[in-house]
């Protein structure tokens, strides 16, 4: 028989696994904090419990409100939820509804934007409707690069503000949300019971199965709804058909009419060209120069043969390469190459697949087309300085302090 001590040893050394894992520190006195030393949990019965945040905030006593609500009906159990897909949930009317009451749930949407275009909006149309007067908040990935990705995430978000007002409060700008894992890792930690996550159709699939397969592990909710933003066609014309991809080909092409139509009527023509001439500097295109790198790079699901005859050639994606997930901003080393597809591993040893068309060599601290990196551009710094004026072709700045007072 086992003693008391065994017991207590055993279940604070289950606990202290599950912390390790979601990156909370212990405060000494059973609970736990997370990365940015908010309490979140609490060790009961061997296991972490999230505190829920929104109960947190409240008195001890419930407000009459709480005291006249009925009791809740018993939440179903993790294993218990539907095991269908979004889509056969959403075919079926439940993506209407909100599960367990909007304060519950959050809706999210977490993607690259880059650049944002008209197609964005009907995401966050769809986003909007799921959440049902919920909490809704939209997370652009922190990716930059001037192949894929040329906008930083400060210039995209404030692109994003005005093309989507209605949004811009919505709209979050959070350096440590550089992938999905990041935020429904947030989500949990402030006790979101539910959440539902927005996705074009053809990326249903990869959110649903990376979402399911960790949800216990790196977090913990009740239900994870993977809900479709609608069809997405490239070859159509129109919002079903347009693509950060073609907008970026634009700009190689210098066509900026095909780009415009790109945009939603409340971005206009002034701030139009602002975007273009943005995206077209951060792909370092010169004036002169059409291309800048070969069109699968830039948009590989405008050139897919291109892409392909690299692959199979090895000359890119090779096994121990580290790699992106453009969809959901994970990183990760290549551990198999399939026909159209990679398995990688991320440096937490979580592992997600790929298809090679939403990947791309991961770059680390890109600085972007000034040299310097968004977060070091914070107003009054030195860092702020040069980057405005490598921006603005400024070569240098003469001192206004006065010089005569040194000689006082």
């Amino acid at each position: 028989m086992k003693s008391f001590f065994q017991f207590l040893s055993e279940a604070q050394s289950q606990a202290s696994m599950q912390a390790k894992k979601l990156n909370l520190k212990s405060d000494g006195h059973g609970g736990w904090l997370d990365s940015r030393g908010k309490f979140v949990a609490t060790t009961e019965d061997g296991k972490l419990k999230f505190v829920d945040k929104k109960k947190a905030k409240a008195e001890d006593e419930p407000t009459a409100k709480q005291k006249a609500a009925p009791a809740k009906p018993e939440a179903k159990t993790k294993k218990a939820a539907p095991q269908e897909t979004g889509a056969e949930r959403a075919k079926a009317g439940e993506a209407d509804q909100t599960p367990g009451g909007s304060e519950e749930t959050l809706t999210t949407a977490f993607g690259r934007f880059n650049p944002p275009t008209v197609g964005h909006g009907k995401l966050l149309a769809a986003a909007k409707k799921a959440s049902a007067g919920g909490d809704l908040k939209i997370y652009p990935s922190r990716s930059q690069d001037p192949k894929k990705n040329p906008l930083d995430p400060d210039m995209k978000i404030s692109f994003m503000k005005k093309m989507f007002p209605d949004y811009s409060e919505n709209i979050v700008n959070d350096d440590e949300m550089k992938s999905i894992f990041n935020v429904l890792v947030l989500a949990s930690e402030q006790g979101y019971k539910n959440v539902n996550i927005i996705v074009g159709s053809d990326r249903q699939s990869e959110f649903e199965n990376l979402a399911q397969k960790y949800n216990g592990e790196l977090y913990d909710f009740e239900l994870i709804r993977v809900i479709s933003a609608g069809v997405r066609d490239a070859d159509a014309e129109g919002v079903e058909g347009m693509s950060a991809s073609k907008m970026r080909k634009a700009v190689v092409d210098g066509d900026f009419e095909s780009f415009r139509r790109g945009t939603p009527k409340e971005l206009d023509d002034g701030d139009t060209q602002a975007l273009f001439d943005a995206v077209r500097t951060g792909m370092k295109i010169k004036a002169k120069k059409k291309e800048v790198a070969e069109m699968w790079e830039i948009a590989p699901k405008c050139d897919p043969r291109g892409l392909r005859d690299q692959y199979v050639s090895e000359n890119i994606f090779r096994i121990g390469d580290i790699v992106e997930n453009l969809n959901t901003g994970l990183v990760g080393e290549i551990i198999r190459r399939g026909t159209n597809h990679l398995i990688c591993v991320t440096k937490e040893n979580y592992m997600f697949k790929s298809w090679i068309h939403d990947v791309m060599e991961a770059i680390v601290n890109y600085p972007g087309p000034s040299g310097v990196p968004g977060p070091q551009r914070e107003v009054g710094t030195d860092s702020n300085r040069e980057y405005t004026m490598r921006m603005t072709g400024t070569l240098g700045i003469k001192n206004l302090i006065n010089k005569y007072k040194k000689k006082k």
